[in-house]
């Protein structure tokens, strides 16, 4: 059995490629990434799924688009003309995460109608707190004929901290709470903030995208419109940062504005 870790270059998958090399081996464990244009993947998420893979011994196997290196969520949208699918998900992660990582299985562990592969288990970082998201996906890889695992939320795990290996988080970590593209099409007016203070013309692409496809990033907004409260928000000092509670950084945006 082969231990597929889906290893994005977060934290929590690469505690769950730890556990999975602990549980079974490096020799059964294959780390799965889709390699993201640096031009919204950070450098250093590159280097901390270097350095992870590096120490666990493991190569890192990538199931990329075929132009991953010029295709970004944005570019994508645009070529697309469109967002999302309806309501559901972004196209940026069906186009260069989800069809290549089929199309990856398919090609080397191919199951028959009805089945359930005998010889890999998909491995995934969620934890303890994501009981629903587990069981969505435990259900979804069955219909499609995989087994998966959870190790982080189904075991103790013997590592709580990739720091304790003295590997460094991604200094993303020290402004957002993920590790996710630079202005993430799933995200909110705080991130987007982020985006129109650190990467500017990651957020000016953004607000052409959508014009170019008519509709809005984030729900009920249209970025050109919150240029002005950014720009308010910047002129005062308000540190962009989307690693805080949301609730708490907004209640502090009011209350420095006086809105």
């Amino acid at each position: 059995m082969k231990y597929v870790v889906c290893f994005s270059g977060g934290h929590s998958s690469a505690l769950a490629a730890v556990e999975t090399v602990i549980r079974h081996g490096r020799r059964n464990t294959i780390l799965l990434n889709h390699d993201i244009s640096s031009k919204v993947e950070d450098e250093d998420v590159k280097r901390f799924k270097q350095e992870v893979a590096d120490y666990l011994e493991v190569p890192i196997v990538y199931a990329n688009r075929e132009d991953f290196q010029a295709d970004t969520p944005l570019s994508l949208c645009r070529q697309k003309k469109m967002l999302r699918f309806g309501k559901g998900s972004c196209i940026c992660t069906y186009y260069l995460k989800t069809e290549p990582f089929y199309k990856w299985l398919s090609e080397n562990y191919p199951v028959r109608q009805g089945a359930v592969s005998g010889e890999i288990t998909l491995v995934y970082g969620f934890d303890a707190s994501e009981p629903h998201r587990i069981i969505r996906r435990r259900n979804h890889l069955l219909r499609q004929g995989y087994l998966s695992e959870y190790p982080l939320a189904e075991a103790n795990p013997v590592v709580q901290d990739i720091r304790d290996m003295g590997i460094c988080l991604p200094s993303t970590y020290h402004v957002a709470k993920h590790a996710n593209c630079k202005g993430c099409l799933k995200a909110g007016k705080q991130h987007w903030y982020m985006v129109y203070c650190l990467w500017p013309e990651i957020f000016e692409e953004a607000v052409y995208t959508e014009e170019v496809v008519g509709y809005s990033i984030i729900n009920g907004y249209f970025l050109r419109e919150l240029e002005p409260l950014f720009s308010a928000m910047k002129a005062v000092g308000i540190r962009p940062r989307d690693n805080e509670c949301s609730a708490l950084f907004w209640a502090r945006v009011r209350r420095i504005l006086e809105l």
